[in-house]
């Protein structure tokens, strides 16, 4: 059950749908993290390339019998639209998630194969939640981060820097309040933030350097290849 709900935790997260909106049509079961092979950030999505981005994330859950192997699908994935530290060798290394509109439709797609396995019938998204992912105008960037005290993120802000141009977000979301980390090695605590960045402003085939600014004036930044994310 605690598995169950923290894969229901992780799909609110990242399809940016409501509870709502969820009760409507009876879905639960939606998990986050999204797949797929790496081309470049797409702006524009067509119906036939939606239908494709949600097989490809239905097929592997589908495939997915047991929690390991719904953890093994789950960890495959996100690797597709993570930029900057790789959590399993560098675990208090900053990194981001980029919430890319294909980054949500296989999120979707492993939602339908979960919900359908759990009704013993097909379950698909309604069309009107596939065409709110192919139109969102923003791309929302979840950044996970290291501090030495529990505070340690409040007030952060972020930027894009593709060669000389400064890319600004849309908004920001507050900080979490930061998590103790297990083990005595590194910075004490982790923290997350999203901020949602305008299709328009980016080149979505870039090479990109994120940079994270703290109140107290330090920096962190770190690479990332935009033409190798979906």
């Amino acid at each position: 059950m605690r598995f169950i709900h923290w894969l229901i935790r992780e799909a609110v997260m990242a399809a940016g749908v409501t509870r709502a909106g969820w009760s409507a049509v009876g879905l639960a079961g939606m998990l986050a993290i999204g797949s797929g092979s790496a081309w470049a950030i797409d702006v524009k999505l067509s119906q036939e390339e939606a239908q494709k981005a949600l097989e490809a994330g239905r097929v592997p859950m589908e495939k997915a019998n047991t929690p390991e192997d719904v953890k093994k699908v789950l960890q495959q994935a996100s690797l597709a639209t993570r930029v900057g530290a790789d959590p399993e060798k560098d675990p208090c290394g900053t990194s981001a998630i980029l919430r890319t509109k294909r980054y949500r439709l296989e999120a979707f797609g492993r939602q339908e194969a979960a919900e359908s396995k759990k009704q013993k019938k097909d379950v698909r998204m309604p069309e009107e939640f596939i065409r709110k992912v192919v139109d969102m105008p923003n791309m929302e960037v979840e950044v996970q981060l290291c501090g030495d005290d529990e505070y340690f993120a409040e007030g952060v802000q972020i930027a894009l820097q593709q060669g000389s141009k400064t890319i600004k977000p849309v908004d920001v979301s507050p900080a979490e309040r930061g998590r103790k980390n297990e083990g005595g090695n590194g910075p004490a605590y982790r923290s997350r933030f999203t901020a949602r960045f305008a299709y328009e402003s980016f080149d979505p085939n870039a090479k990109t350097k994120v940079i994270v600014f703290f109140p107290d004036g330090k920096m962190s930044e770190f690479e990332a290849d935009f033409s190798k994310v979906k």
